[in-house]
């Protein structure tokens, strides 16, 4: 089954075009990376994937997420990991009071925060626990959201959503505001989860791309300039194209992994 079939998609603001005949599929079992530059219509891409945005054209168009062309956002989020930087951003600002295990807890009903009227059973507390263990964050069940570092509240928003055990999660720069270490220990966890979910992450760093992504697509102006498998669209020519400058892209074989870097840029 695809997770994502777009046909002919456009999007405008004001008259003014966002996105432009946008073709995109994704299968299941597949990992993707969308590459490309600020302004390239990466985030507005999210939203059309996340139903906070239809296509509004005069021309016919397909729109499906897995099969159906029309969902409820609750009915999506259950199947579809949704993990951006602005629900990271609210969290913090709306939800510093949370504690990690409330957090988790609060994608049952996909609130911010935990509240009396909402009933929950011994089963889906079992669950949050559950993934917090997953996710290797159980020693920090009672820490609040405030005293948490960036890379704990994003595997918390994670677990957020993986309380549903999605067919697939959709990222926005996963790594953004994280040093090294926690970078390299974020990159693992996406490569933990690649085992049992599809991984989509819509981002301008290649060093996000871990081994396990096999499908890239750029977009460049507004629309996918090239979709395919990594070996064939992730290479110095296609990546100078679309962020408008020379560069030369290498790959670090380690343990029979390749990952990829920018080698020089001119």
């Amino acid at each position: 089954m695809n997770i994502i079939n777009f046909q002919n998609i456009y999007v405008n603001y004001d008259l003014n075009p966002i996105l432009k005949n946008i073709n995109l599929q994704i299968n299941e079992k597949e990992h993707w990376a969308i590459l490309g530059s600020n302004g390239s219509g990466k985030s507005t891409l999210i939203k059309l994937i996340s139903n906070d945005l239809y296509p509004n054209t005069k021309y016919k168009f397909t729109k499906e997420i897995f099969g159906k062309d029309r969902w409820s956002i609750f009915d999506l989020k259950k199947n579809l990991g949704i993990i951006t930087n602005d629900l990271h951003n609210y969290f913090e600002l709306h939800g510093n009071f949370l504690s990690a295990y409330e957090v988790i807890l609060s994608g049952y009903y996909s609130s911010v925060g935990v509240f009396k009227h909402q009933d929950f059973t011994q089963e889906q507390h079992n669950k949050a626990l559950e993934v917090l263990e997953y996710l290797e964050i159980s020693h920090i069940k009672d820490k609040e959201v405030h005293a948490m570092s960036t890379g704990q509240l994003r595997r918390c928003i994670i677990g957020r959503a993986l309380i549903h055990n999605p067919k697939a999660f959709i990222l926005d720069e996963p790594t953004v505001g994280l040093d090294l270490k926690a970078q390299n220990n974020f990159i693992k966890l996406l490569q933990k989860l690649s085992k049992t979910a599809s991984i989509i992450i819509v981002t301008h760093h290649i060093e996000e791309i871990f081994p396990e992504i096999s499908h890239i697509a750029l977009i460049h102006n507004q629309t996918i300039y090239k979709q395919g498998l990594k070996e064939d669209i992730l290479t110095s020519k296609n990546l100078s194209k679309i962020f408008d400058i020379d560069l030369e892209i290498a790959k670090e074989n380690k343990n029979k992994k390749q990952r990829y870097y920018i080698k020089t840029i001119n």
